[in-house]
């Protein structure tokens, strides 16, 4: 009863769902990786650039929060990696969007368990964003994942109870869509534990994967062609 309610009370101090911290595992210390002041544990890659040259400011921090243009594909990517965690972080939408994705659904996401040199997109598995589908988990040059006895290494696992998709900017899911409007911050949670790993959306579960072949790695937040807003990251080591 104390570790259950333990996990309620830190649910309640840092602001996540209650619906995930009913599965939560124990945990260290938190791992604030973006405090609203500076990229301090990330790299900045944008295409066709070397490491750290950012000319357009695809990436800045604005009023505490990130933003990310989307008008060049990149990344902020972590300077170490990380297995066996709990991570929660806010995103948003802002309006544009911009080619080759100009008024198609808007997209980005985290990649985690990073591997190999900096390109889009390096070996990872996603956690997707994506207007309609954000919850998704894509497989990611290299790695392989089992999904409701379904394993892929590579394309796409929709989240658990998706609509039909279309690839259009401001795309609801007809069955529901756990996402909130464009412009409204959505709570992302997830745990890396071993080769398993396990998504909420809004305190909703969207996804779950075992057998990953990979467990660690580096993780970078995306900039693929709409503007996004990504605000309190914060992982938290797994206890084992």
């Amino acid at each position: 009863m104390r570790v259950r309610f333990n996990r309620l009370l830190f649910a309640i101090l840092v602001g996540t769902t209650i619906a995930a911290a009913a599965d939560l595992p124990p945990m260290g210390p938190p791992i604030k990786l973006f405090d609203g002041k500076n990229l301090n544990h990330f790299d900045i890659y944008v295409r066709d650039r070397p490491l750290n040259e950012d000319p357009n400011k695809v990436f800045q921090i604005q009023d505490g929060v990130v933003r990310a243009s989307g008008v060049e594909y990149g990344y902020i990517i972590t300077k170490e990696e990380y297995g066996d965690y709990y991570l929660r972080m806010e995103f948003k939408w802002g309006e544009a969007t911009h080619e080759p994705r100009k008024d198609k659904a808007r997209d980005s996401g985290i990649l985690y368990h990073v591997h190999g040199e900096n390109k889009i997109w390096p070996s990872s598995i996603e956690y997707q964003f994506i207007e309609g589908g954000t919850g998704d988990i894509l497989v990611v040059n290299g790695p392989s994942l089992t999904v409701k006895g379904e394993r892929k290494s590579k394309g796409r696992f929709d989240r658990f109870g998706k609509g039909t998709w279309k690839d259009v900017a401001g795309y609801r899911d007809p069955n529901g869509d756990p996402e909130k409007p464009r412009g409204k911050w959505n709570v992302v949670e997830m745990i890396s534990d071993g080769d398993h790993v396990k998504y909420w959306l809004n305190g909703k579960v969207v996804n779950e994967g075992t057998e990953s072949t990979v467990t660690k790695g580096k993780l970078l937040f995306q900039s693929e062609g709409a503007e996004v807003f990504f605000r309190k990251i914060e992982l938290r080591p797994l206890k084992k």
